[in-house]
């Protein structure tokens, strides 16, 4: 007897199709894959329970229900699948095993349209939640079955963006992949993540096509990447693959647009061209990519950007470091930026985004925020000076009057200002989301962050600030499947990891709670936050030698600043609230940008009814 089926019958995979009345399985090629009983009936459980952690015990239960049998024969079976599958060795492409634990479906699953309309059921864009598909059986359901949904709403990449409504009927969907090198002798990765995002803006604003983000393509940049199996996984129509080498005085680019279907190849072309046409060719490669998914192109390029070669070479630079988030690579992105702007002081989303390393210095590296938040909103005003209709100039002034100056409504009218040039930024409707939720608005947060999520469905900030967003919200066990997702996504993705630990610390499962907490600070090699929620942790369970060991971390004479916000965390945790107070309100002095937390932050319950935690939040306006 096999594993409870699922009531879906029909799985799509990575092209792989499982069909689990017939109790057959099909390549990418449609030709079939031979499995032993037992090997199908594990791949269709744990494609059932997508995403969730499958332990042995409960495999052995379910397909050996009235059997006793070793677990080797488990494992053996599990190699078996794996190897039908062409999954070679720590590949986890499809099956992750957990050490200890059991095994998880990592691939992206979802039922083929056909199904779906055949089924009489509405389709996802009239749907409101779950992308998993409909399980029965009480193992299947309650928190289970959440976690399959939103874990598959943060892997399902670009095709969650694509059927959740979110591109009108009739639109073309396409991925446009990272540039490789042309040679990798002389590999030049700022150019090649340049080149991608500016074919990405440029064919973004063309009429009936909408393009995957920066974010959702990223993780696709491998050499030996396949360009068609990047597509489906995205769940675009097509995807423009291309090859780009720059040398002194000249730009060599090669691309090819192809149908993810069946990969036959619409559109191919090669430029070689002196540098100083670098634009000409990214607007005639555009141009013909769009004629050929029979799309609009806008008459002009969207704002902001420049036509100074020099400038733009400079700018692709300072953004390739910037992105990292690691002190000395903003410290490099933000010279590149300071770079480009001296040859092209007229070029606003260098100013954009010099804005944005200047804030990203304070949030993730403990940087003083009165040196750097003023320059962060000079930036700012500047890009809006250039061009008024910038949404992501808008949205950098939205953000220094939300992290900074503390004006909660002119924010909120910028944040808007920006939704209403570009109704498809990702990062507006988040960091909007997150000024809603800061201020109590959490069903308004709730709305916006899943928009950011719609447009950019795989972008582990917006998956961490999701999962943020319900924790504040109270909705603790939902938070922790979003971030807990996030965290297998990426074990190294700090923020997801601090988050579940305040999670933890909710329930009081104090042990997990600290795990988290430090495996946050091992990542970030010290961050203040983590450190903070670690000695908070060990005040709150009587280690109070290990809270001021903490303490001592966070004041020892170093060369960033000190964030007070998080030493009155660890005086919290040990019950001192008269030291804690005294911090609070050094960080209100020092405007520190976490201090915006202060009205919703579970942690600071305990004061709320103190007339000097009052008075704060009155002074904040967040009273």
């Amino acid at each position: 007897m096999g594993p409870e089926a699922p009531e879906q019958e029909i799985f799509l995979f990575d092209g792989y199709q499982l069909d689990a009345a017939t109790r057959t399985l099909t390549d990418p090629e449609g030709r079939p894959v031979k499995l032993l009983p037992k090997a199908f009936d594990i791949l269709t459980y744990l494609i059932g329970n997508n995403r969730r952690v499958v332990t042995k015990d409960e495999l052995l239960a379910s397909l050996w229900p009235d059997t006793v049998v070793e677990e080797n024969n488990l494992t053996q079976n599990i190699s078996a699948l794996r190897r039908a599958l062409g999954e070679k060795p720590q590949d986890n492409r499809f099956i992750a095993t957990i050490p200890g634990r059991g095994y998880r479906f990592v691939a992206n699953v979802r039922p083929p349209a056909s199904a779906a309309a055949a089924s009489g059921e509405p389709d996802s864009a009239s749907r409101s939640g779950s992308r998993s598909p409909s399980l029965t059986g009480s193992r299947w359901l309650g928190l289970a079955t959440l976690g399959v949904a939103l874990a598959g709403i943060l892997a399902a990449g670009f095709y969650f963006y694509r059927e959740t409504g979110s591109i009108p009927q009739g639109a073309t969907t396409l991925a446009v992949l990272p540039f490789k090198p042309i040679s990798n002798e002389n590999r030049d990765e700022a150019l090649e993540v340049g080149m991608t995002e500016a074919l990405i803006r440029r064919l973004g604003g063309a009429e009936g096509l909408r393009v995957a983000p920066l974010g959702a393509v990223r993780r696709f940049g491998l050499l030996e990447q396949d360009p068609l199996q990047a597509g489906r996984q995205l769940g675009v129509e097509s995807v423009l693959d291309g090859a780009v080498l720059m040398g002194a005085d000249r730009v060599r680019v090669t691309a090819k647009l192809l149908r993810v279907s069946d990969g036959q190849q619409l559109w191919t072309g090669q430029f070689d061209e002196p540098l100083r046409d670098i634009f000409a060719v990214q607007d005639s490669i555009s141009q013909r990519v769009a004629a050929a998914l029979a799309a609009r192109m806008a008459g002009r390029r969207r704002g902001g950007e420049t036509d100074n070669v020099e400038a733009y070479q400079y700018f692709v630079r300072g953004k390739y470091h910037a992105y990292k988030l690691i002190l000395p690579e903003l410290q490099k992105g933000i010279e590149f930026y300071e770079k480009a702007i001296a040859a092209d002081p007229g070029y606003a989303i260098a100013h954009v985004e010099l804005a944005n390393a200047y804030r990203a210095m304070v949030l993730t590296n403990d940087a003083p925020p009165a040196e750097l938040m003023p320059r962060s909103r000079a930036m700012a005003q500047k890009a809006v000076a250039l061009d008024e209709n910038l949404a992501e100039a808008w949205t950098a002034v939205a953000f220094t009057e939300f992290w900074y100056d503390w004006d909660w409504e002119a924010s909120e009218n910028h944040f808007k200002r920006a939704l209403e040039i570009d109704p498809n930024s990702a990062q507006s409707h988040a960091f909007y989301a997150h000024l809603l939720s800061n201020t109590g608005r959490h069903d308004e947060a709730m709305r916006e962050i899943r928009r950011a999520r719609e447009i950019d469905p795989i972008h582990p900030v917006y998956a961490a600030m999701e999962g943020q967003i319900l924790s504040l919200a109270g909705r603790i066990d939902e938070s922790t499947l979003i971030l807990k997702a996030a965290a297998d996504l990426d074990p190294n993705f700090w923020l997801a990891q601090l988050f579940l630990s305040r999670n933890y610390i909710l329930k009081q499962q104090w042990n997990e709670a600290l795990a988290a907490a430090q495996r946050a600070r091992e990542i970030t090699g010290g961050n203040a936050e983590a450190v903070a929620t670690a000695g908070y942790i060990f005040g709150r369970t009587g280690r109070e030698e290990e809270a001021r060991e903490m303490l001592a971390e966070l004041e020892s004479p170093r060369d960033r600043f000190v964030s007070a916000y998080t030493v009155a965390q660890i005086y919290l945790g040990l019950g001192d609230r008269a030291k804690a107070l005294d911090h609070l309100e050094k960080a209100f002095e020092q405007k520190e940008a976490l201090i915006v937390f202060l009205k919703v932050e579970p942690k600071w319950d305990a004061l709320r009814s103190e007339p000097r935690f009052v008075d704060l939040l009155d002074r904040l306006k967040l009273k």
